[in-house]
This record gives C-alpha cells, sequence and structure tokens, in this order.
C-alpha cells in the first residue's frame, strides 16, 4: 500500500499540474484574444514558423515561472 507520504506527494503533484495546465491555457487564449490575426492560420495554413516559435517560446516561459512558483 500507499504511504501517506508517497499518496500526499502524488495529490500535490497532480493538483499542480491541473493549475499549470489551467494557466497555460489562460495564457493562450490571452495571447489569441490580443493578436489582431488568427493564429491557428497563421501557423497551420501559412507556415508561419516565426509565430511558432513565438508561441513555444511563450509557453516554455510561462512552464518556467509556474514551476518556480511551485517549488518555492
Amino acid at each position: 500500500m500507499f504511504d501517506a507520504i508517497v499518496l500526499s506527494e502524488l495529490v500535490s503533484m497532480l493538483f499542480y499540474s491541473v493549475i499549470g495546465m489551467v494557466l497555460m491555457y489562460i495564457a493562450y487564449k490571452i495571447i489569441e484574444i490580443l493578436s489582431p490575426f488568427p493564429i491557428v492560420k497563421e501557423i497551420e495554413e501559412d507556415q508561419n514558423t516565426s509565430l511558432a516559435i513565438l508561441i513555444g517560446s511563450v509557453f516554455v516561459s510561462m512552464a518556467i515561472i509556474i514551476a518556480a512558483v511551485i517549488l518555492s
């Protein structure tokens, strides 16, 4: 059986993972609202690689910030 410490660590990991994904979704929606063009169309149809790199870097930076907050 699971020890109480292992179980609490598992629950906290799941909790912070869900919070991280929700924050990433909110960040994407804010970027989508603020951009003057449809992001998905630009990346998929127009093959705008620089926009894809920019959006990816925003997600990586958000992940670093969320990880730093969780570890503190």
